[in-house]
């Protein structure tokens, strides 16, 4: 680590990673080891995973400094599960660990692969300049990374991970999680907190400045093609999601940040999000990144004490995109 960074997320993450391998058998996980010794966790793909293994997966994610619950609420009646989550650190759980910023190929054409991974190894590789801004660098001998993928990743891939992070293949711990299964929908939904998180960074609020937060949104139902499943976990966030930010500085700084955050405030809120993909031709950088934000928001000016409020939630657009 860098004399900056008071935590290691690789050495707080791995316990619940071997808590994760433990208890693969009663979570419903598919666990191999490969060839090359790297250890791949299956949690949707063969295997059938479900909602404790996500929210497992998704604590993992976070670096081990978050804790992430579900519950019953009438927030939002008609779906009333819900995902809660909060960051002991959210800078550098959320963007330092859960953040998907790894952009991950092989191959070309048809037998291509492509992923975003996310998790502590992002801060052993620390090759986006994202980690530059947060002066965070990771060192450890094991890790894990997450991808959001239905097929495994070829090994000549696993292998550059590993030598990117500077550890051996039996040190690397890969978990898959398709996004159309209970437990890949369920993590992306506990990237609430996350998605504003990263929106806040965007708008150039000081990151320093970020003293806690908390976020939870509605666990929407699984779809067994892509792109609807894709589309109900991000609406989950921008109809359902609710985040609430403490900060320290000015409570002009806190109002503003409050009245830019929320999904509402993009020229393309207002439609359920497969369709916003789909009219622009499934091309992800046509979309306003201003949308990814959670619904609601509050953000609390920690020095005065006020609480600045924006956004609502959306039950109709959440009907549209969930179904019946």
């Amino acid at each position: 680590m860098t004399e900056q960074a008071l935590v290691s997320v690789n050495f707080t993450a791995q316990p619940l990673v071997e808590s994760l391998l433990k208890d693969a058998n009663m979570l419903r996980l598919k666990v191999s080891r490969l060839e090359n010794g790297v250890t791949l966790v299956d949690a949707g793909i063969e295997a059938e995973g479900g909602l404790e293994a996500g929210r497992r997966i998704a604590e993992i994610c976070m670096g081990g400094m978050g804790t992430v619950t579900l519950n019953h609420s009438a927030i939002t009646p008609d779906w009333p599960l819900r995902v809660n989550v909060h960051a002991t650190d959210p800078v550098l759980s959320c963007l330092g660990s859960q953040y998907a910023g790894w952009s991950l190929s092989h191959g070309k054409g048809k037998e291509a692969f492509y992923a975003l991974g996310s998790g502590p190894a992002r801060a052993l590789c620390s090759k986006e300049t994202l980690f530059e801004e947060l002066k965070y660098r990771d060192q450890a001998d094991a890790t894990v990374l997450i991808m959001e993928v239905d097929k495994p990743p070829p090994l000549a891939l696993l292998d550059k991970i590993a030598n990117d992070c500077a550890i051996g293949p039996s040190g690397l711990t890969v978990v898959l999680t398709p996004t159309s299964s209970l437990a890949g929908g369920l993590q992306v939904v506990a990237r609430v907190l996350e998605v504003a998180m990263h929106k806040t960074h965007e708008l150039h609020f000081p990151l320093e400045h970020i003293m806690d937060g908390s976020g939870t949104a509605p666990v929407p139902p699984p779809a067994p093609d892509f792109i609807t499943a894709m589309g109900r976990t991000n609406d989950a966030i921008l109809f359902g999601g609710q985040v609430h930010l403490f900060v320290k500085g000015s409570d002009e700084a806190a109002e503003k940040l409050a009245k830019d955050l929320p999904s509402s405030t993009s020229r393309d809120y207002g439609k359920p999000f497969a369709q916003v993909f789909k009219e622009y031709e499934y091309d992800f950088f046509k979309i306003d990144p201003m949308l990814f934000s959670p619904a609601s928001v509050i953000v609390t000016a920690v020095e005065s004490g006020r609480s600045f409020r924006a956004g609502k939630l959306d039950e109709e657009l959440l009907a549209k995109s969930f179904g019946g």
